[in-house]
C-alpha cells in the first residue's frame, strides 16, 4: 500500500515540514489571549460530547465525533468578542470543490465533498517568508520508481478541466481559511486510518488553494506573488490531526524549482479515555466514569489554528 502523504506529496509538488508553523505555535504562546482559561470548558465539552449527550451507556462515533466538534467551535467562536473579525467567517457544510493540474505528463483533478469549510473576509498572510519560499528549489522530491506515483488513483475521462471554489463570484466570505475532517464513522475500517486522512486533508487543502488562487490570478503556471495559506484539521473524536498548507506556485509540471509547504502535527489525542459508566469490581471502582488524560495542548491547536490570519 502507498504512503499516503509521501503521495500527495509528490502530487501536489510539496514539501514536508513537521509540527506546526512559528506563526501558529506564538498563537498557543501568547499568554495574552488567555487559552489557558478556555481549558476547562474545553475539558467539560468533551464530557458533554461523551458523556451526557445520550441516554446510552456508550455513545456512539458517528454522534459525539460531530457533537465535540460543534462544541469545539462553540468555545472558539466566544473569542470573537475580544477580536471581532472573528465574527467575519463562515462554515459552509457538504463543499465542493475542482482543481485540475498537470503534474509531469499526467492531468490531475481533485474533486467532490470537501468536508466543512470555514471562510473568511480576508486571507491568512503566508506563513513562510521569501527566504523559507526561494530554499525549497534545493528540495529534491521523493520519486516511487519504478511504481507510479498515481498508482492507486481512480482515472476517469475529463471531459472539462474545471477548476471551481464552490462559491459565487463576489461572495463576501471568499477565502477558504480551514478544513475540518469528521471521520465519524462507528465501524474502523469505514474511517480513513490517520495516515489516509492526512494525504486527503493535505490533497483538499492543496484542491481549495489551487481553485482559490486561479480565480485570482487565472490558469496560467507561475510562481505566487502571494502565497494562498489553506489549512485543515481532521478528527474521529478524539485523534485529531493539524495541517497548515501554503501554495506557493502553480507551475506544477516539472520537479524543478519553488515547491508548496505543508505543516502537519499528527497524531494528537485531545484526551485518553472516556469512561461512560464507572468499572467496578466487588464494589471498589477501579475506574471512575468521566474523561482521562485531557490534553489541553491539543485543544490550543485546535483554537490556535481558528485565531491565524485574526490576531
Amino acid at each position: 500500500v502507498f504512503p499516503g502523504v509521501r503521495q500527495a506529496q509528490w502530487l501536489t509538488k510539496t514539501k514536508l515540514v513537521e509540527g506546526l508553523p512559528p506563526a501558529v505555535q506564538a498563537i498557543m504562546d501568547n499568554p495574552a489571549l488567555g487559552l489557558q482559561e478556555l481549558e476547562e470548558r474545553a475539558k467539560h465539552m468533551v464530557s458533554h460530547a461523551r458523556l451526557w449527550d445520550t441516554a446510552e451507556a456508550a455513545p456512539r462515533r458517528e454522534r459525539y465525533c460531530p457533537m465535540l466538534f460543534e462544541n469545539l467551535i462553540h468555545i472558539c467562536r466566544l473569542m470573537s468578542g475580544k477580536y471581532p473579525s472573528l465574527s467575519k467567517r463562515m462554515l459552509a457544510r457538504n463543499c465542493r470543490i475542482a482543481a485540475t493540474w498537470e503534474r509531469e505528463s499526467i492531468l490531475l483533478q481533485v474533486r467532490g465533498l470537501s468536508g466543512i469549510l470555514m471562510n473568511s473576509m480576508s486571507p491568512i498572510a503566508p506563513v513562510a517568508s521569501k527566504e523559507e519560499i526561494l530554499a525549497t528549489k534545493e528540495h529534491v522530491l521523493e520519486t516511487f520508481y519504478p511504481i507510479a506515483p498515481t498508482i492507486d488513483l481512480q482515472e476517469v475521462n475529463v471531459y472539462k478541466e474545471l477548476n471551481d471554489t464552490g462559491f459565487r463570484d463576489g461572495y463576501p466570505y471568499s477565502h477558504p481559511h480551514t478544513l475540518f475532517f469528521l471521520e465519524s464513522a462507528n465501524v474502523r475500517t469505514d474511517r480513513f486510518r490517520p495516515e489516509q486522512l492526512r494525504a486527503k486533508m493535505l490533497m483538499f487543502a492543496f484542491g481549495n488553494a489551487l481553485a482559490k488562487a486561479k480565480a485570482l490570478h487565472g490558469n496560467d503556471p507561475k510562481v505566487l506573488e502571494q502565497p494562498v495559506v489553506v489549512q485543515s484539521i481532521g478528527t474521529d473524536g478524539q485523534l485529531f490531526q493539524f495541517m497548515v498548507f501554503q501554495l506557493n506556485t502553480t507551475d506544477l509540471v516539472s520537479n524543478d524549482g519553488i515547491k508548496n509547504l505543508v505543516w502537519i502535527d499528527s497524531d494528537q489525542n485531545l484526551y485518553e479515555r472516556a469512561q461512560c459508566v464507572p468499572e467496578i469490581k466487588k464494589g471498589i471502582v477501579m475506574k471512575p466514569a468521566g474523561i482521562s488524560g485531557f490534553q489541553p495542548d491539543t485543544f490550543k491547536k485546535f483554537l490556535a489554528l481558528y485565531l491565524h490570519g485574526t490576531v
